[in-house]
Formats: structure tokens, sequence, C-alpha cells
């Protein structure tokens, strides 16, 4: 299955996180690759929110063909007009200078306010309000440490692939102890983004919970979907924004998800 290939309109932003991309799933990292040539080239600016790749060793490692194709196609993108912002996940945290550079991207701190059309809307990838996981939250404080950073990065790139290899499986069997409720981000650090960021709306992913949460204050809570196009049945998506401030929510195929 790919994206549609559909002429889209053009729109002020779309919002996409969590594909996971490596060369062992082929079919999603195709559809990535039609979402940009198809969708992106037609907004004005397009933000990715963490976990676009299954990890990320050092920007070092854009020698390897697959990380090149991707920044490559994202470069198209951003030399066709669209402006690309990249927001650090909690797997691809450790991308840099080198590749926003390669990709001809800009890095967005976390979080981040901006306005769309009138609405305001903080962005984040989502792995910092899942307070309740206190391991998790140990864990993301060490690796996020400038120290630890320079530390590892200073080893070779294959010892820092071999030690990445581990933390992914240790977290997989970690996984598997913790219940849905302490991997979901929590309503006090909802709250807290929402009253120090001034904004009523919050994009974000991490979870794989795509849906639209609403307040009875009529504060809004955008999740984004994971990319998973190599098994049945296949999942993916993306938030856009038009230049009314107007949210929609999208499906693989782009169809708009009735809110």
């Amino acid at each position: 299955m790919t994206v549609s290939t559909a002429p889209a309109a053009r729109t002020l932003a779309l919002f996409i996180s969590d594909l996971h991309l490596q060369a062992a799933h082929p079919r999603t990292a195709d559809a990535f690759l039609a979402f940009l040539a198809e969708r992106a080239v037609h907004a004005e600016r397009l933000y990715l929110l963490g976990d676009i790749f299954e990890y990320w060793a050092g920007d070092d490692d854009l020698a390897d063909p697959f990380n090149r194709s991707i920044a490559d196609a994202i470069r198209r993108v951003a030399d066709a007009g669209t402006r690309v912002y990249w927001m650090d996940g909690n797997r691809d945290f450790l991308v840099d200078t080198g590749f926003a550079d390669a990709a001809g991207l800009t890095l967005l701190d976390e979080p981040h306010v901006e306005d769309f059309g009138g609405t305001r809307v903080v962005l984040v990838h989502g792995d910092a309000q899942c307070t309740d996981d206190s391991k998790y939250m140990a864990f993301r404080a060490q690796v996020r440490d400038p120290a630890w950073q320079s530390q590892f990065l200073a080893m070779p790139l294959a010892q820092r692939k071999a030690i990445i290899a581990g933390l992914r499986e240790g977290s997989r069997a970690a996984q598997g102890d913790k219940s849905y409720e302490i991997m979901d981000v929590t309503p006090s650090a909802i709250a807290d983004l929402h009253a120090g960021s001034g904004a009523d709306t919050i994009i974000h992913g991490h979870t794989h919970r795509p849906a639209l949460h609403a307040d009875a204050n009529g504060r809004r809570r955008y999740v984004l979907p994971d990319w998973e196009l190599d098994v049945e049945p296949v999942r993916g998506g993306w938030i856009a924004i038009d230049g009314a401030g107007v949210i929609t929510r999208h499906g693989v195929d782009g169809d708009v998800i009735p809110s």
C-alpha cells in the first residue's frame, strides 16, 4: 500500500511522527517517500515530530545508504520551497546539525509554540509527558544529558549501534510489564503543558494512540499515529492545518478522519 497520488491542495502545515524508519521495513519507507513527494511539497511547512527513524546513532551514520536516502528525500521537499522542521523523539534524539544541514531542515526545541492561522498550538513529541513511567523518565534524563551524549558519541559508530540494539531489546522487554496507562501521557503533564504554553491545542506523537481529546474547557489534544505498512493491518497518517487554523486528521490513504 502507498499514499494516494491524488493532488493535494496547499496547506499551511503538516505534522507527522513515529514512522520508525528502517531498511527492514521498506513499505513504510516507501509510503513516507510518497508522502513527501505527493503531500509535503504542497504544504508551506512540514513538522517532523520525533521517532522518524527507528534509532539514530549519530550524524556520522548519514553514510548509511538508507539514512542518506531519507535525508535526501527530505531535502528535496525543502528545496521545493516547503519549510521543514524537526523535533527529537525518544529514538532519534541524537539528530544534530549534520543531519539538519543534509536534510535542509530546522531543529526545534521542545516544547515549541506557534500560531497557525490564528490557532495557538504547542508541539511536543510526547514522551516527556509520560510522567507516571518513572523508570523511563529517569532514563530520558540520563540520555538527554549533554555530558552523557558527548561521551556516547565519542565511541565508534559500531559500538554505539550495539549499545542501542541492547537498549531497544531491554525496552521491549520492559514494556511487556507496563500498563498502557503508565506508558501514556498523564493528565497533570498535559494540564501543565496547556498552562505553560498558553496554547489550547496540543499536537504530539509517541504513544501510538491516534485520537482527538477535548476537555470541558474546549482545549484539544491531537495524538499523531505511528506508521507501519509492512504488516497487516497497515496504519499511519498525519495532521494538517489550513490557513484559517482548521485542523484535520488524515489516514495513511489521505482521507480525512471525522472528528
